[in-house]
């Protein structure tokens, strides 16, 4: 099965090529944010970077995972399909490990095309994040590649190719590194991702991406309604787009749900005619690690009539909170507990402002399982979301004022689907234009302020941030629109990181930049 790379395939090959200039050296002769000036930039392969990793924290114990990124064939929803994944299936190897271990994990490409693999909320070493063009060279077809990199900080993370289109398949696995000194107590854990899915059902990746990067394409009583902001009729409204959804509403979000019609949403890889079973006892308490996998769909996840205690966001803890339900963006992970109940208990995972749902089921010997029919349509009462927890006094940064101060502003629109940053479409032939540069051991302060009408979850690479407000530690937040949001890390690791809209057709697009460690 071909898919031709697309005009943008995010960070591709040909964009990479024109970027390993950079990354061969420690030092870059680029434009600095002082005009006219040159900027030498700690690059992947600066001797820092290995400086750094032997500062992490060591068990000496390796953890050893293969990844084998190939074409298979499986079902969806009754349909037959050819798709991509590691290892031969839609749920890809758990990794698990312990604080301090190291991950040697090797990439078989067989794909047909160039690959990664993204280390999704870790800290770790620069040249083992897997941003193509930026830390590394594409992983070539019909060629291995070795990732090695310690494991600094327990938590709930995930992995991913971080080609976009790539990962709009099944390319995408869980990493769950526990805590030795485990404080919290629970009986039972429950891994749970969740996917909105389109491959080999309504088309590919990248008919959708080509077709959004269109824009809008509307005329007559259609347009005139929008304008009137009335979108009620419209949700999944044919006017001349197979993919791009109109008329997806989410108060929560603050307007447009999303941009993509998604024909089925998956809970550990299955749809919702054949649920996931987790076998439990009355009184357990279930661990769920929830991570949100999805392209284009913030999920609202409960379970009906009984309440959630989230205790995690992004790897990191919180001040404990009860909630009837939790809204993640894409790229966020939640973990909550919860204390089983006699019969079948649903975990729903609603998409936010679009139809359909997923969900499994927890099961304790008794009762009659609920079909997908039988489950409610909304999840209401208390909704939080990981922006409005509280960190854990253990994860709180240092009370220390900001040496530097970065606004990034979110801009562009559906019209055009121009997404990006500072009003700049990210090019990778010159990754550094409009770059966020800072220095080792500054405290950053970075004011996201989303311009636009859509919300976007925006993620950085190689750090965790902490909210403003003593907010919660993490690495992916949803901004709403017309929204700031105020968030501080540490420059405590050096090299190139991208952050980015982790929407993937909004990255693809081009709302991506890059916070640049300078000398």
């Amino acid at each position: 099965m071909n898919h031709p790379t697309t005009r943008r395939t995010f960070l591709g090959a040909s964009a990479a090529t024109a970027a390993m200039a950079a990354l061969a050296s420690c030092t870059n002769p680029t434009t600095s944010t002082q005009p006219g000036s040159a900027t030498t930039r700690i690059m992947p392969t600066d001797p820092i970077i290995a400086e750094f990793e032997k500062r992490r924290p060591t068990s000496g114990a390796p953890v050893a995972q293969r990844l084998t990124p190939a074409p298979f064939d499986t079902e969806i929803t009754g349909k037959s399909l050819t798709t991509w994944g590691y290892n031969d299936s839609l749920n890809a190897p758990l990794i698990r490990a312990s604080t301090g271990d190291t991950l040697d994990a090797t990439v078989a490409n067989r794909l047909g095309q160039g690959t990664s693999v993204h280390w999704h909320g870790l800290a770790l070493r620069n040249n083992a994040d897997g941003v193509q063009g930026l830390t590394q060279k594409a992983i070539a077809p019909d060629t291995n590649y070795g990732y090695n990199f310690r494991l600094a900080h327990p938590g709930t993370y995930w992995y991913h190719s971080h080609f976009d289109m790539q990962r709009e398949r099944a390319l995408y696995g869980p990493l769950i590194i526990e805590d030795p000194r485990e404080p919290l107590a629970y009986d039972q854990e429950w891994v749970v991702l969740l996917d909105d899915w389109l491959d080999g059902i309504t088309g590919t990746p990248e008919e959708v991406a080509k077709e959004l990067s269109r824009g809008m394409n509307m005329s007559g009583s259609s347009m005139q309604d929008m304008n009137q902001g009335n979108m009620s009729g419209m949700d999944g409204m044919d006017v001349g787009m197979k993919h791009m959804l109109m008329g997806a509403k989410s108060e929560y979000l603050g307007g447009d749900a999303g941009d993509v019609k998604i024909p089925v949403h998956l809970f550990n890889g299955k749809a919702p005619m054949n649920p996931e079973t987790l076998e439990s006892k009355p009184g357990n308490r279930i661990r769920l690690r929830i991570i949100n996998a999805s392209g284009d769909t913030a999920y609202r996840v409960g379970v009906p009539g009984q309440k959630l205690t989230l205790t995690h966001t992004d790897g990191f803890p919180v001040q404990h909170e009860d909630a009837d339900a939790v809204v993640l963006g894409m790229g966020e992970r939640i973990d909550a507990i919860l204390t089983v109940r006699d019969g079948y208990t649903p975990v729903l995972a609603l998409p936010e402002g679009k139809k359909g749902n997923a969900y499994g089921l927890i099961r304790t010997g008794i009762g009659t399982a609920p079909g997908a029919d039988a489950l409610p349509t909304s999840l209401t009462g208390k909704v939080v979301d990981g922006s409005r927890l509280k960190a854990d006094e253990s994860v709180l940064l240092g009370s220390k004022a900001p040496d530097r101060v970065h606004e990034m502003r979110l801009t562009g629109s559906m019209e055009k689907y121009d997404w990006g940053i500072n009003g700049q479409r990210f090019d990778m032939s010159n990754p550094f234009q409009g770059a966020f540069d800072l220095r080792l051991d500054e405290r950053v302060q970075v004011r996201v302020i989303n311009d636009t009408h859509m919300w976007h979850p925006i993620h950085l690479h190689g750090h965790t941030f902490q909210l403003a407000g003593n907010g919660a530690r993490k690495d992916t937040v949803i901004v709403k629109p017309e929204q700031t949001v105020v968030f501080n890390f540490d420059a405590d690791n050096p090299g190139q990181w991208l952050t980015h809209c982790h929407n993937a057709y909004h990255a693809e697009a081009g709302m991506m930049g890059v916070f640049s460690y300078i000398k």
